[in-house]
């Protein structure tokens, strides 16, 4: 139920609320973003105090900075094997050139052995086959030329032994009038090594004299034992004689 009151309207008072306004210094500019913001705004040729003043405050500023330190990395096996697979391989290279020149070493003195037996082999057949072709070829019209040949390619007993025999030969070969030619038919080596061979000669030869003008033939074997002359180097006749 509602009451009316006479004289006037109520003295009805707004309850104002008071908000109390507290004002907070603003936060002091960075001096970094106020050039980023006024880049455009700065002249070309600032004056020197102001250029002065900035590099003052950004060092300022930089400087209560802690620098970052880099972490470090906990360490891994990957630069071990980087490290020592290299090395290996290194290794194995080493090994295999090492075997391979080892190789290349033992494969050229062998053929270098070889190939001195084999020249040694191909001079002793040569010597004897030449010794045995004078020896078998004398003619009483050239006799001393063709006995000093076989002297000259023996050595040892076979040249003491026809030395001391040499004026025997030579008158029978000029009383008789002999005439023999000889011919190598075949020449095989039987052994040998670089200094020594032993040598088995065929000879065919027609051997002319006072009883038989017109010829005969006649057919040798002779083992031939040849060396080599450690002075000259020559393969020399040691040894001569028929087989048959």
């Amino acid at each position: 139920m509602l009451k009316l009151v006479k004289g006037g309207a109520p003295d009805v008072r707004p309850n104002r609320r008071r908000t109390a306004v507290r004002r907070t210094p603003a936060p002091e500019p960075d001096p970094i973003e106020e050039v980023l913001a006024h880049l455009d705004e700065i002249p070309d040729d600032p004056p020197a105090g102001a250029t002065q003043d900035l590099s003052r405050t950004v060092r300022r500023r930089t400087a209560t900075r802690r620098p970052a330190v880099p972490r470090k990395r906990p360490p891994t096996s990957k630069p071990s094997r980087r490290r020592t697979r290299p090395s290996w391989v290194t290794g194995a290279l080493v090994i295999v050139a090492v075997a391979a020149l080892a190789a290349a070493v033992v494969l050229g003195l062998r053929w270098n052995s070889d190939r001195t037996l084999n020249q040694a082999h191909e001079q002793a057949l040569a010597a004897a086959k030449q010794t045995t072709v004078n020896f078998v070829s004398v003619s009483a019209s050239t006799v001393d030329r063709d006995l000093q040949r076989i002297v000259d390619g023996a050595t040892g007993d076979f040249r003491d032994e026809f030395t001391r025999g040499e004026a025997q030969v030579r008158k029978a070969v000029v009383e008789n009038k002999v005439e023999s030619h000889g011919t190598i038919l075949r020449a095989a080596l039987v052994s040998g090594d670089r200094h020594s061979a032993v040598v088995l000669v065929a000879v065919d030869a027609i051997v002319k004299n006072v009883k038989t003008p017109a010829g005969r033939a006649a057919h040798y074997r002779i083992q031939v034992d040849v060396g080599r002359d450690p002075d000259s180097g020559r393969w020399l006749v040691s040894r001569l004689q028929f087989v048959g």
